[in-house]
């Protein structure tokens, strides 16, 4: 079934350690991204984000845009993903998502691309990519890329039944419903928001 680059204005703050919290790779140190100004997904936020969408998660293909360190979709692949896809187009991103599938030694299930999100979806649409789960978290403010949740189910790369993760900034309102998709849960940590979709019967969109 899907994000997680928040971007800090002003000082910089030093980024948390973060681990696998379950499944096949439980336990496992993740490095995060290298000299960029970015927070992963903490350690007790990712554990909300799997116990709230635990009832509608069942495998499938998880797709990570903005990856980050990639830490959601290889909690995803250790959880009973069969496969991930990770997009992020800076190349210290994707490097260092890598080295942590690497180290989770979950790298047969993944796939890494760096490329921007919006062509990421024109190409996995082409490839008949079907994503169960997806992750969405662009970077700080940018509202304008909560478009690609509607975009990546209008292409068909999203399945039927597709959850869709996003997280975002306290100051970024999200919809309560779009086109394809409404909203079923949103909860706050600190001045992060989890705001989680469940895509509509065919007949509601």
């Amino acid at each position: 079934m899907v994000c997680r680059l928040v971007w800090y204005a002003g000082k910089k703050k030093e980024c948390k350690k973060m681990r696998v919290i379950a499944g096949q790779a439980k336990g496992i140190p993740l490095k995060a991204v290298p000299g960029i100004q970015t927070r992963p997904t903490g350690d007790k936020v990712k554990e909300s984000v799997f116990n709230i969408i635990g009832p509608f998660f069942d495998g499938g293909t998880a797709i990570d845009l903005f990856a980050g360190s990639g830490g959601l979709g290889i909690e995803a692949l250790s959880r009973g993903c069969e496969a991930a896809i990770f997009i992020d187009k800076s190349r210290k991103a994707t490097e260092t998502i890598q080295a942590n599938l690497e180290k989770s030694r979950l790298s047969d299930g993944a796939q890494v691309y760096r490329t921007d999100a919006k062509k990421a979806i024109s190409v996995m649409a082409k490839k008949g990519i079907k994503g169960h789960l997806l992750f969405l978290d662009p970077p700080y403010k940018d509202t304008a890329a909560y478009d690609l949740l509607d975009a990546a189910a209008e292409s068909g790369v999203l399945t039927e039944n597709a959850i869709a993760v996003c997280e975002h900034d306290k100051e970024v309102k999200l919809p309560d419903e779009t086109v394809f998709f409404k909203l079923i849960k949103s909860s706050a940590y600190g001045s992060t928001i989890i705001s989680i979709f469940r895509r509509k019967e065919i007949e509601e969109a």
